[in-house]
């Protein structure tokens, strides 16, 4: 009788013997070829698979972007650089609650021109006084999130009052960019009472007394170091919280923090 080995290809691009007729011994050499032939076969799909596999949880990997200052209009010029994302034609969730009962504001109109002047769709959110639905569209649609000076205190009493604290803190978390200006750099620290020396806790607040920050980040920036009119508090700010891991900035730096990276940049 005539012996013969027939191929037919099945899915995965693996061969298969069949229809053979063939001695009890040779039959066994030929499941010997068909196992190597299929180990050979299997491999590099597999091999191809982790590769794609590693790719996709580097890209699905959140990185977080976080620029924090003590004067934006002084350090505006390098925040793309810093955060490593063009921002032109972006959208920004403007948050000036911080200021709202402060005698000089002028740095909020300085780093909303900053914005402008970047190329950023500016959008007003003044926490206090919005509500809750409108404050979760703007920052679910936004591309940034800024949070200019003011009462530290205050201003942490607005974000968990009105539940902007979370939803900040879910946003920056998935990776979008957070821009704080001194008291809104201050708020990402684990615990704000360290500001106390900067900010009076409560003539805004009275009977303040949950100091827990956004905990963002796990150090503790400390803000307008050697800066007017700021010098003497921030000394002493520094001089009590020696303990702590603390980022200290001029008014003419910022911390900026891409995924695990922590850099103090200078302004230009």
């Amino acid at each position: 009788m005539q012996k013969y080995i027939k191929f037919r290809k099945e899915p995965n691009n693996l061969w298969v013997f069949s229809n053979f007729a063939a001695s009890n011994a040779k039959g066994m050499r030929y499941k010997v070829i068909l196992f190597l032939c299929m180990v050979l076969c299997f491999t590099p799909v597999q091999a191809v698979r982790c590769i794609n596999d590693k790719e996709a949880l580097k890209h699905n990997t959140t990185m977080k972007r976080i620029f924090l200052c003590s004067s934006f209009a002084d350090v505006a010029s390098v925040l793309s650089e810093s955060v490593a994302i063009p921002l032109k034609g972006k959208t920004v969730a403007f948050i000036p609650t911080a200021s709202i009962h402060e005698e000089y504001t002028q740095y909020v109109e300085d780093g909303r021109a900053a914005l402008d002047a970047l190329g950023l769709i500016v959008k007003e959110l003044e926490i206090s006084q919005c509500s809750r639905n409108k404050m979760e569209e703007v920052l679910n649609d936004c591309d940034c999130i800024y949070i200019s000076g003011g009462n530290t205190f205050f201003l942490m009493q607005e974000l968990r009052r009105t539940g902007a604290d979370r939803y900040i803190t879910e946003q920056v978390g998935k990776g979008k960019l957070y821009i704080g200006e001194s008291a809104g750099a201050m708020i990402l620290a684990p615990n704000i009472e360290y500001a106390k020396d900067m900010d009076d806790h409560l003539v805004l607040t009275p009977g303040f007394t949950d100091f827990g920050g956004l905990g963002i980040v796990s150090f503790y920036p400390v803000v307008h170091f050697d800066s007017f009119p700021f010098e003497e508090a921030a000394r002493k700010v520094v001089h009590k919280n020696s303990h702590l891991p603390l980022k200290i900035i001029t008014n003419q730096q910022a911390i900026a923090v891409v995924g695990d990276s922590v850099v103090i940049k200078e302004g230009k």
